[in-house]
């Protein structure tokens, strides 16, 4: 289940000279000692780098370029208070196409002012649930939909990351990936499946937005009754059919931390590598320094820095926790 190798190959070429073939760096230095669990070797893939700040830049693209002359002459329309909210501006941007972005009004200020940076328009709302209403309104009326996970074109790009993320480090036998909505895993699993079929695939929640988990426990999508963590972009309430279909058949197994995980990751992060990262960028170094520490004994291991749209003020507040 999900895109064959053949259609991602195809993708990755379409996205060629658009985004950026982000940077693989091994966490070798003497830096790195009595931090990383006692394995081969950790590597982690930087898409904070990419376009718009996230991985979210490859799958927003391709939704825009499939659509036809008349959907893109009405132009998109998004929900979303992160990272999906950038991408489909920026990649609204490069395609000439008009975009609507529906937000709640407690969106980081950053990321309202990126997306309008980028040419798009913003529209607030009182929270994420008005902002996904106001978002079926303005697709009822016309404009082409860009769903921040439940699309087979974000399914599509987050498995042209794994395709990247392999040809550039193709020893790894182990992949850590952080989950939202489940459009990351689901695409990286699936193509991690076809070009390494005996790697591990684990995905990595928070315990207050653990929708995946709980769908994968019980063999079905989950909603969940609340989102209680400090990492937005991993905030899903629930899960859907297609993502969900897609990570049961190709992940392994979803491990959970907390939020102190994260700041403590964050910390390492901005200590080592100078980078200011976002809780959900580190969700995966935060799995393997915690939870999974003891199960990755002579793996040689992949990590993910999604992405990081965070304003300093916004960073210095959740840090202030530690």
């Amino acid at each position: 289940m999900g895109p064959e190798l053949a259609a991602i190959k195809a993708a990755a070429e379409c996205l060629r000279d658009v985004v950026i073939a982000t940077p693989v760096l091994p966490l070798t230095s003497a830096r790195w000692d009595g931090v990383l669990p006692d394995c081969a070797g950790v590597m982690v893939k930087l898409e904070l780098f990419q376009q718009a700040g996230s991985f979210k830049a490859r799958g927003a693209y391709l939704g825009i370029a499939g659509l036809d002359a008349g959907q893109r002459a009405a132009g998109v329309v998004a929900a979303s208070g992160g990272n999906h909210a950038l991408a489909v501006a920026w990649a609204a941007r490069a395609a000439g196409v008009d975009a609507l972005i529906c937000m709640p009004r407690a969106t980081d200020p950053a990321r309202i002012a990126g997306c309008e940076a980028l040419g798009a328009r913003v529209s607030l709302h009182d929270d994420m649930a008005a902002a996904f209403g106001a978002m079926n309104v303005a697709a009822a009326q016309g404009r082409a939909l860009l769903h921040p996970f439940e699309a087979r074109h974000m399914v599509l790009g987050a498995a042209v990351c794994a395709l990247e993320y392999v040809t550039q480090a193709p020893d790894l036998d182990t992949f850590v990936v952080p989950v939202g909505g489940g459009g990351l895993i689901s695409g990286m699993a699936c193509a991690i499946r076809q070009l390494r079929p005996d790697a591990q695939v684990i995905g990595v929640e928070p315990y207050g937005a653990d929708s995946m988990f709980q769908s994968l426990a019980q063999g079905a999508p989950v909603t969940l009754d609340k989102i209680a963590t400090i990492a937005d972009s991993l905030g899903a309430p629930m899960a859907l059919p297609y993502t969900f279909g897609v990570a049961q058949a190709h992940v392994d197994r979803i491990v959970r931390i907390d939020d102190a995980a994260m700041l403590r990751a964050m910390e390492i992060y901005q200590s080592i590598l100078r980078i200011t990262a976002e809780p959900a960028c580190a969700a995966s170094l935060a799995a393997i320094i915690g939870p999974l520490r003891h199960d990755l004994a002579g793996r040689r291991v992949g990590i993910i820095a999604c992405g990081s749209n965070i304003s300093l003020a916004r960073y210095a507040t959740l840090m202030a926790a530690l």
